[in-house]
């Protein structure tokens, strides 16, 4: 294990942080409890005052393929592990095509596009060095129940990889915001949407600061350039405010404060 700086503002999907020490875990290293653990920071939004962070080194970055089980290291991108799944003509995993982040982060949120989640497809996961079946793991849209730092995880072979589904799914998330976000700021009610819900109370397109909801899709927190930390939270509570005052909805964070 070693430590690395880590500029939260150029690293994490959203561009807002700063410069934090990282402690590197490698394969046979013992796992410290008094760290956060953190992947791509791709749905994280860093506070000044964050926890002592570690992340998952090279070593779980790998897939390993048998017959009929794909293992994949919670470190491995997303973007690689559609490209490895692609070529063997492995299905299952066309949800993932515009899913970023690492394997981890995945499992960590149950990701997905609309019903496809990564624990539909799941056989099992390496939780603190122990291998543990997936259905046996409490989840369900948007958490799953790790208790444990997950290391790897197995999924059955099926074949083909459906180009027309991936295609399809990829079309869903055409009125995401290239601005830097980190994905959806809240879980969707049931039966709503938590996107509908932000417009309806008029903070679709909302500033404060360099940060806001975006004019193409309410629900995507943006930085539009130097955004900080204070003004991303103010909008979060704004909008929690507002929704419950309006619909008596208590929205749900959907991106990680640390």
């Amino acid at each position: 294990m070693y430590l690395k700086t880590i500029d939260f503002a150029n690293y994490s999907s959203i561009k807002v942080g700063q410069k934090e020490q990282v402690l590197i875990l490698e394969k046979g290293d013992k796992f410290p409890d008094d760290r956060y653990l953190v992947g791509g920071a791709n749905n994280l939004l860093i506070s000044p005052t964050p926890p002592a962070l570690m992340m998952l080194g090279k070593d779980f970055a790998y897939i390993n393929q048998t017959d009929d089980i794909l293992e994949i290291g919670a470190s491995m991108p997303t973007g690689r592990i559609i490209s490895y799944v692609k070529k063997h003509n492995i299905g299952g995993f066309e949800f993932c095509a515009k899913l970023p982040g690492f394997l981890g982060g995945l499992v960590a949120m149950n990701a997905g596009v609309k019903e496809y989640e990564i624990f539909d497809i799941l056989h099992s996961l390496q939780i603190d060095n122990r291998w543990v079946e997936a259905s046996s793991i409490a989840h369900g849209y948007r958490f799953a129940k790790l208790e444990g730092i997950v290391t790897a995880a197995k999924f059955k072979i099926h074949k083909p990889f459906d180009y027309e589904l991936e295609k399809f799914l990829a079309t869903l998330r055409s009125n995401q915001p290239s601005t830097p976000s980190a994905g959806s700021a809240f879980k969707n009610p049931p039966n709503d949407s938590a996107g509908r819900l932000i417009d309806s109370v008029g903070l679709k397109g909302y500033t404060k600061g360099n940060m806001a909801f975006s004019p193409k899709h309410a629900n995507f927190l943006v930085n539009l350039g130097g955004g900080v930390y204070e003004d991303a939270l103010f909008l979060l509570q704004l909008a929690k405010e507002r929704v419950y005052q309006e619909f008596g909805v208590m929205l749900q964070e959907e991106i990680i404060l640390l």
